[in-house]
């Protein structure tokens, strides 16, 4: 039986529009973000069109960050995802406020490009009572991940940028964890997305451009690359600190008893460390007087500390099981360069 031309060009029509439709980038189950509960797998929220390759979906868009927390010599790729509709509200100090139905995602893994091997995934969901944290463990495969809210341990094998090999027990941290980390005022809340650590390689211009923040002022602030030899030193060293540190050490952050405060534009030479002693000293002071001891890294508490890989000790308290000797270097010259008083 021979079709007519109009039911020929319907088929036509209708054969086209799947195609096209193919062709468009899925979008994100938003449902997944804002519902109650979290889903098993990461492919769940529809993130990424391509998850083994991080191809990401409608409206998620790759950052990083200027200078970044340290994380046992770990690779990190991150995303922020806004739902249609709606923009983050800039801010010039504070982490960007992010609408109901927001994601931040960040997948920790070792090598770089094609070689890439994820380990977790953790993400920060914008709900309507505030932001939910939950942590993603990939399959040996790399083509999904599965919810761990207990956290777990993974064996691994790297090279770290000397070319030294490592072995470690890499520490995936359990929801209630990841809450400490990112508690401000008892609230979780986004340590990476600020004004400062975005402002460089045009992504604040990039964010804003596909409508994901509603601005990006000309002149807006921007912070030093911890390894960058050609950045003034101070700078550096208060960079490393601020992201390594000061989501805890802040007035309003998990360690604000402890009056050791790491936040950038703190000012008052005490309040960061120099000449301050500890309020409650105990072995994590190492038999030594001051936070800061102008003049001698290997003085203060703050080197022996950030060296040492004893659990009652090592600060940070989480997320290492290694030293970071690049970054134990730029604190150290920073301190010996400071005037004994």
């Amino acid at each position: 039986m021979k079709r007519s031309g109009l039911a020929l060009l319907g088929l036509a029509a209708a054969t086209f529009a799947a195609a096209a439709a193919q062709q468009q980038p899925a979008q994100v189950n938003n449902a997944a973000i804002t519902a109650e509960g979290y889903p098993a797998k990461l492919s769940d929220y529809g993130f990424f069109t391509d998850l083994a390759r991080r191809t990401p979906a409608r409206r998620v868009v790759g950052y990083d960050l200027e200078t970044a927390l340290f994380s046992d010599y770990a690779a990190k790729q991150r995303f922020i995802y806004v739902p249609a509709g709606a923009k983050a509200t800039y801010d010039p100090a504070k982490a960007f406020d992010f609408p109901v139905g927001s994601a931040l995602i960040k997948t920790f893994g070792y090598g770089e490009g094609a070689s890439f091997k994820p380990l977790e995934t953790r993400l920060l969901l914008r709900r309507a009572a505030g932001w939910v944290a939950i942590p993603y463990v990939w399959n040996a495969e790399g083509t999904d991940a599965v919810i761990r809210r207990a956290g777990t341990r993974l064996a691994v094998t790297f090279t770290d940028p000397s070319g030294k090999p490592r072995q470690i027990s890499y520490a995936v941290p359990n929801q209630n964890q990841c809450k400490d980390c990112h508690a401000l005022s008892g609230q979780i809340t986004p340590i990476g997305p600020k004004a400062r650590y975005l402002n460089h390689n045009g992504q604040l211009q990039k964010l804003a451009a596909a409508g994901l923040l509603d601005r990006a002022p000309a002149g807006a602030p921007r912070v030093a690359r911890w390894d960058d030899a050609k950045a003034p030193l101070e700078a550096r060293a208060r960079a490393y600190l601020e992201i390594n540190c000061a989501h805890c050490h802040n007035p309003a952050g998990a360690a604000s008893n402890s009056g050791l405060f790491l936040e950038l534009d703190r000012k008052e030479a005490v309040t960061i460390g120099i000449g301050k002693r500890p309020v409650a000293a105990g072995r994590g002071s190492g038999g030594r007087d001051f936070a800061i001891q102008p003049g001698d890294a290997e003085a203060s508490i703050l080197i022996y500390r950030l060296r040492s890989t004893d659990p009652g000790i090592a600060m940070p308290e989480l997320g290492r099981a290694t030293a970071h000797d690049e970054g134990i270097a730029l604190l150290s010259q920073w301190i010996d360069s400071m005037p004994v008083r």
